[in-house]
């Protein structure tokens, strides 16, 4: 049994959203008559019969509605090759252009909607309505990756995801998220914003990885402590972590990164040599509970 409370924040999100978002204007087009416009600019030709059911439509409304756009030369339609009984309708030179017209207008009010928001807060937005399609059946296939700099509330999640991911999947002991909550502490406690950065990375609005850019020295920056979680590892998150650090680094004036990480690490590794980091040495040692071969790689920036 559903709750009512639950019912009744449903029903207000449903009128918060016909008042803003599902209120879009289609100047002279209702709703579903732009609704109609879209689908058949996806294609050469669409089945009369086949575009009801896709948009379930009344039979009747459709009908009505498609011979005013043969009568305002938007559309034309032919009896089907396959099947004489159906009918084929395809979009005139003039109808693609007022649909293409509808687009780059509704697009604009979109834009204007979300025009006050930074651009983590459309992440957000776009990460809750893609759950929202999930959950409700809508198959919401893209899903929304957003890197932002680091904020209050993310430094703990930092250390924390550190040190649960490793013990986890390698052993380690907890001197591994002491190591981590040092380099989180140094880095709020007193770090350069001009030459320092952080990064999370989110997708549909829930943390999945995250990256720090440090100072080694005025011509060299560091590298450190990349996460993935491994619901997200192998699409690209990581990569784009890295691509985000180097920028910052080139930006700030440093000529070289390097990075410590440890040959056990393998896809960090991958990540790494497809950026073009360069193995300077390795040495072994003991750490974190385990024994671990250390890696140093470089990249000229």
């Amino acid at each position: 049994m559903v709750n009512d409370s639950v019912v009744s924040s449903v029903r207000a999100f449903s009128r918060f959203y016909t008042n803003s978002v599902g209120a879009l204007r289609y100047g002279a087009f209702s709703l579903t008559e732009a609704r109609v416009l879209f689908e058949l600019a996806q294609c050469e030709s669409a089945d009369v019969a086949d575009l009801r059911k896709e948009l379930d439509v009344d039979a009747g409304y459709l009908s009505r509605l498609l011979t005013r756009f043969d009568a305002d030369g938007l559309t034309t339609r032919a009896k089907s090759a396959v099947d004489a009984r159906r009918q084929v309708i395809s979009l005139t030179d003039k109808g693609r252009a007022t649909q293409r017209e509808l687009d780059d207008a509704s697009s604009g009010q979109v834009a204007a909607l979300l025009d006050g928001l930074s651009e983590q807060e459309r992440g957000e937005v776009v990460g809750a309505m893609n759950t929202i399609r999930r959950l409700l059946g809508g198959e919401a296939k893209d899903r929304t990756l957003v890197l932002r700099p680091t904020r209050v509330g993310d430094y703990g999640w930092v250390v924390q995801r550190h040190g649960e991911l490793y013990a986890r999947e390698y052993g380690w002991d907890a001197s591994f998220e002491s190591l981590v909550a040092r380099i989180v502490a140094d880095f709020v406690d007193g770090h350069d914003s001009a030459r320092e950065a952080g990064w999370i990375a989110e997708v549909d609005g829930e943390r999945v990885g995250c990256v720090f850019c440090l100072k080694e020295d005025d011509a060299t920056a560091k590298l450190r402590i990349l996460l993935v979680e491994p619901s997200a590892r192998g699409t690209g998150v990581g990569a784009r972590l890295v691509e985000e650090c180097e920028r910052f680094a080139r930006a700030a004036g440093y000529k070289r990164i390097t990075l410590w990480t440890n040959d056990v690490l393998s896809s960090a590794r991958r990540i790494y040599q497809r950026a073009g980091y360069v193995l300077v040495d390795e040495e072994r040692h003991r750490s974190f509970g385990a024994e671990l071969n250390g890696q140093n790689w470089a990249k000229d920036l």
